[in-house]
């Protein structure tokens, strides 16, 4: 079923496909850059996906994901504005990085400034061949304001973001799979397919561990290891205890399951 927005612009459009969503950035003739009201309707899309969804699939129409922020709003916008702006986008791409739903990105062309602070909110990145990334904040006399200077940090150090911003350097798919900026590159028109495939085989998962997953790993991340190993213990303790986790290894102890590596393609 096609949902559109419910705005007078159909800036993203919304493709719900049993468990999968597939959300479509749809501002192809800007390169997909996004304005403040672009920067809601995300958040409200993602906010209104009903519960049957288990995974969602952002993209980007036409020829590029997205070219970063719309610079002809910032214009006419003093500091007290720029930080309003910034916790507007915080808000929304938290809805992205911390909701319930797993979230594949494909990108295309261009992936820069904004556009890669939305990637970096995705936990599985998948790049076409043609894309190509960057941070040109340095080059415009403004700095990262979409959560990037964290998100895109934690992915690759701060000392990579720091080169990419002072000198302007734009990273190629390959190169940026080589530091871990994304997780897998297609040829060209490839990158959907690939998304779906992955997008299925996520759907599959217990919706628990997905939380856990999503919710809990960050947090470990952040924690000192004895406080780490504490979260662990008690999300390892609630998941076991599910019913759906107890069905899943009876399944797999009288061998009604698949064992890893022998159901999926590397």
């Amino acid at each position: 079923m096609n949902t559109p927005a419910h705005t007078e612009k159909q800036l993203i459009t919304v493709d719900i496909d049993e468990a999968i969503a597939t959300l479509t950035l749809n501002r192809p003739e800007k390169r997909n850059a996004l304005s403040m009201h672009f920067v809601r309707q995300l958040q409200a899309c993602f906010e209104a996906l009903p519960s049957s969804v288990r995974v969602v699939i952002l993209n980007g129409a036409g020829a590029h994901f997205c070219a970063g922020l719309d610079l002809s709003e910032l214009s006419e916008t003093d500091a007290g504005g720029g930080m309003q702006n910034s916790m507007l986008w915080y808000e929304a791409f938290a809805k992205v990085q911390f909701g319930r739903l797993p979230v594949i990105v494909v990108m295309q062309g261009a992936v820069v400034g904004g556009g890669l602070e939305l990637a970096a909110t995705a936990h599985v990145r998948v790049a076409e061949d043609s894309a190509y990334f960057g941070l040109p904040e340095g080059q415009r006399g403004i700095f990262l304001g979409g959560g990037g200077s964290v998100r895109v940090t934690k992915l690759i150090g701060f000392s990579r973001v720091t080169e990419m911003m002072l000198t302007g350097h734009v990273l190629n798919a390959t190169e940026a799979h080589a530091i871990g900026l994304v997780h897998y590159v297609t040829p060209a028109g490839e990158g959907m397919r690939k998304a779906r495939e992955l997008a299925a085989r996520i759907a599959t998962n217990a919706p628990l561990s997905n939380y856990a997953i999503l919710s809990v790993l960050p947090l470990i991340a952040e924690q000192p290891m004895s406080h780490g190993l504490m979260t662990e213990q008690l999300i390892a303790a609630i998941t076991q205890g599910a019913p759906e986790a107890k069905e899943r290894v009876h399944a797999f102890l009288e061998k009604r399951a698949d064992k890893v590596g022998l159901a999926v393609n590397p």
